[in-house]
């Protein structure tokens, strides 16, 4: 299998082109600040599952690795919050984006406390 496969990724890779797309209407101020961080949390996510899958070999890299993409994920989750008071997103939006990045660290979790079902074998 390859880690494109894995739902992790997927739904990891969907939700930072969505948060790109949403964070295309971020006021120009934000450039720099808001605008940047939720965009690299949120497709460092994605990217720390591509590479615990390649690390897979070794089973404490592989948790290493994921690790670091669930708190990616948290960090994903602050910006959307602070997207969220600064009103650049709405409640929905806000929401439908949270319910998201809820599902993709449940999946994140999984990984992580069943590296034999993704190919760890020590």
């Amino acid at each position: 299998m390859d880690f494109k496969e894995l739902l992790a990724y997927k739904k990891s890779f969907e939700l930072a082109m969505e948060i790109f797309e949403i964070s295309k209407s971020f006021p120009k101020e934000e450039k720099y600040s808001l605008t940047d961080q939720i965009r690299r949390s949120s497709r460092s996510v994605a990217a720390n599952i591509a590479e615990s899958y390649r690390k897979r070999r070794y089973t404490n890299h592989f948790i290493s690795k994921l690790t670091d993409s669930d708190a990616e994920n948290s960090e994903t989750y602050t910006w959307l919050e602070f997207s969220l008071k600064c009103k650049y997103i709405d409640q929905e939006t806000f929401e439908k984006l949270n319910i998201k990045s809820l599902e993709i660290g449940k999946l994140i979790n999984y990984m992580i406390n069943n590296p034999n079902k993704f190919g760890c074998s020590n």
